[in-house]
């Protein structure tokens, strides 16, 4: 659990973007509102707003994450802000170097933000707790704890679809034992007042007490996805096929997988969402996962205004449109 007051400063502004808990709804609704703000970049001839001019943001990656990765490191030169990308796997970390070395050695470089992906859950918290106080962390994902940015790309996507969450039956389908994004998603749904929340899994990839978060628990993914407004296939890790906890992926795409006669079930105008990379005839099959109900390209465009805004944000800088008034 985060620090109620770790990721904001004392003026209760955003410095950190660590996990979506406790921050509530006014705060989620500022940065969809900012990203709002921001979608319109990609459509201008100069990519690039001026907002983090002279500002250096470093990319830890610690695992692998070539969409996450790329996306943030578009988000940060559309703000104008110098990026470092540090490649972990032939850093001084491989040969020993602790969490503090790395951080103290990156502040030397004047570093203002790291956005921070391990393995391990907490290290980005780990990274907000001991850095120096003008140094701001987002949180790209960390181990099952969190992936709050890609939370917040998907209410964003929802939002420029259905509008109000309050209307909203959503349906969050998959491994939501190990998912950090399906409790982000699950977390920022709440906190924005969507009207009903499911998640919908074989009960070995249920967490015990997941209810206690305000959800339904469905083990019937027909049932779990009628009515739906929107549904939201989460990516399964082969690796759980290896175990107990599931049967072969054909047995899981019979009983949990998305197909055009399942979504049927859903309220016509439904959308697909998946945080990709999808599995194919694993979670979904193609007709859906290229039908006109998928919204999934979108999320990957909209992760890079959503994450334009938390970046934004952390570092104390005017809103895009803020600026514009100023300059004219």
């Amino acid at each position: 659990m985060t620090r109620p007051d770790l990721q904001r400063d004392a003026q209760g502004r955003l410095k950190h973007f660590l996990t979506i808990d406790g921050l509530g709804g006014e705060i989620l609704t500022e940065i969809l509102d900012r990203a709002e703000g921001f979608a319109g970049v990609a459509r201008q001839a100069v990519k690039k707003v001026p907002l983090c001019r002279g500002k250096i943001i470093a990319n830890l990656f610690f695992e692998n994450s070539t969409r996450t990765r790329t996306t943030f490191e578009l988000a940060a030169k559309r703000l104008s802000a110098d990026v470092l990308n540090l490649n972990i796997s032939t850093s001084s970390t491989a040969k020993g170097e602790t969490l503090l070395d790395t951080l103290r050695n990156l502040e030397a470089m004047h570093v203002d933000m790291f956005v921070v992906r391990h393995g391990d859950s907490g290290a980005a918290h780990f990274f907000a707790e001991h850095a120096a106080p003008h140094v701001s962390v987002v949180n790209a994902g960390d181990g099952r704890h969190s992936h709050p940015t890609q939370g917040m790309l998907d209410m964003f996507t929802i939002r420029r679809h259905k509008g109000d969450f309050g209307a909203l039956t959503v349906a969050i389908v998959g491994d939501i034992l190990h998912s950090r994004v399906a409790r982000s998603q699950i977390l920022a749904l709440t906190a924005l007042g969507a009207g009903e929340v499911r998640v919908i899994g074989p009960r070995t990839l249920i967490p015990t007490r997941v209810e206690e978060l305000g959800v339904r628990v469905f083990h019937s993914l027909r049932e779990g996805v009628r009515d739906a407004d929107v549904v939201i296939m989460l990516r399964l890790q082969r690796e759980r096929m290896d175990g107990a906890l599931l049967p072969s992926e054909r047995e899981y795409f019979q009983l949990y997988g998305l197909t055009e006669r399942l979504l049927e079930t859903a309220k016509p105008d439904a959308i697909v969402l998946h945080p990709g990379p999808i599995n194919r005839g694993v979670e979904m099959d193609s007709q859906v996962a290229d039908g006109p109900r998928s919204v999934i390209l979108e999320q990957v465009s909209n992760g890079i205004a959503v994450r334009m805004a938390v970046m934004s944000l952390c570092l104390g800088t005017q809103s895009q449109r803020a600026q514009g008034d100023e300059d004219g």
